[in-house]
């Protein structure tokens, strides 16, 4: 699978540095030609010369490192990041995940960040609560939004005998979402092939004041699996998220939104698609003053008033353009099949995926989903992951 592939592993400060040696062998025993930038606090951990020995490579370690004075040293970060076909951060410290998402460039790897032509995986490794303290969950989300690929820590006994979130994951798992992303890459030849494909997921936030907001539980896992589902199909992909906390789909373009006013200006942005999916879970209502400070408890209203949000399916299905498909969702807690049939031919869309609260493998936080396909002359029933519902439903829409 990495036979002939060129990966740059970069090496950070933290006690899981050392783990870096048994990745950088891992990657040479799949065929891969590697070479290590470390950052200066990394080779307090572990030793240059390991990683010059083993990578049969020059160490990379500063822009302008002492004693060299070649006309090559000082733009090396170039041509490695001209050379690499997958740039590889693990572990990777809360330090240097803030330099990568604010653009730094203060060492090599850093620099050779900014410079790299390929696609980057983040192994953030750090103790527990600097893995959920707000700036680094920040950051997360600020690189993810790049386009960066990031493979969460894992829990288990660290390195200051707490226990919590921040392993750096096994070499088996690193070197298996390597293999996913170089080959995620491939040209796939599907039915969606050349087709745009949106997708919206989440849940929307209609506040009341900084610090109240109408939403509902959705967690986004059946909009997230319908995207990976059209990527796989061959489709260029743009997914519209809600207030998630899932890692994002690799290969995906994503934009984020909070209230369903934001959610339907990029609808309409993208609403010359070749097919668009609603999956995400709009507020049917929105307060109708939003006021910009909290509202104290003891000069507060007890009633709230309340206006429509825009109808964006509606909208889509009023503004359709020919050979455009529309497949939207419908949650229901009754008359499952007869309220969705409704809503297909009222909204003006191709499909409507139909599943019922009431199911116990089912629902909105679920990993598993059972649905009901309804289109002009059929209705299929799929019951399975969300990830496996999303991909039968769209290759019975797109194979039919």
């Amino acid at each position: 699978m990495l036979a002939g592939k060129q990966i740059i592993l970069g090496v950070t400060g933290g006690i899981a540095a050392y783990k870096a040696v048994y990745l950088l062998r891992a990657l040479q025993e799949a065929g891969a030609e590697v070479r290590v930038t470390m950052t200066p606090a990394a080779t307090r951990f572990v030793g240059i010369d390991t990683f010059a020995s083993l990578s049969q490579h020059e160490v990379a370690v500063e822009v302008f490192p002492d004693g060299q004075h070649t006309p090559e040293s000082w733009t090396q970060h170039i041509t490695w990041g001209e050379w690499a076909d997958l740039f590889i951060i693990a572990p990777c410290t809360a330090n240097t995940l803030a330099k990568v998402a604010h653009g730094f460039s203060d060492n090599m790897l850093t620099s050779a960040v900014l410079a790299a032509r390929c696609p980057l995986l983040i192994c953030p490794t750090m103790d527990g609560e600097m893995y959920n303290a707000p700036s680094t969950q920040k950051n997360l989300e600020i690189i993810q939004d790049f386009g960066y690929h990031v493979l969460e820590p894992e829990e288990g006994y660290l390195a200051s005998r707490l226990e919590g979130k921040g392993r750096l994951p096994e070499t088996e798992v690193i070197l298996n979402k390597t293999k996913n992303i170089l080959s995620s890459k491939k040209k796939v030849d599907g039915p969606l092939t050349g087709k745009k494909v949106v997708v919206t997921a989440g849940p929307t936030r209609e506040h009341i004041d900084p610090v109240r907001f109408i939403s509902n539980p959705s967690s986004g896992k059946m909009g997230f699996a319908m995207a990976e589902a059209a990527k796989k199909l061959g489709a260029d992909v743009t997914l519209l998220h809600g207030p998630v906390s899932l890692s994002l789909p690799d290969e995906v373009s994503t934009q984020k939104f909070k209230s369903a006013a934001e959610l339907f200006d990029l609808v309409k942005q993208h609403a010359n698609a070749d097919v668009i999916i609603m999956a995400a879970a709009v507020s049917d209502f929105t307060p109708a003053e939003q006021h910009d400070h909290k509202v104290k408890k003891d000069s507060a209203s007890t009633k709230l008033e309340l206006q429509q949000t825009q109808d964006i399916l509606a909208w889509l299905g009023e503004h359709r353009k020919n050979g455009q498909i529309f497949i939207g969702f419908a949650m229901e807690t009754d008359n499952l099949l007869e309220n969705a049939s409704k809503k297909r031919t009222k909204k003006n869309i191709d499909w409507i995926i139909a599943n019922s609260l009431s199911d116990a493998d089912a629902g909105f936080e679920a990993d598993t989903n059972t649905v009901h396909l309804i289109g002009d002359t059929s209705t299929e029933k799929f019951s399975g992951s969300k990830r496996a519902v999303a991909q039968k439903v769209l290759q019975y829409i797109f194979k039919a």
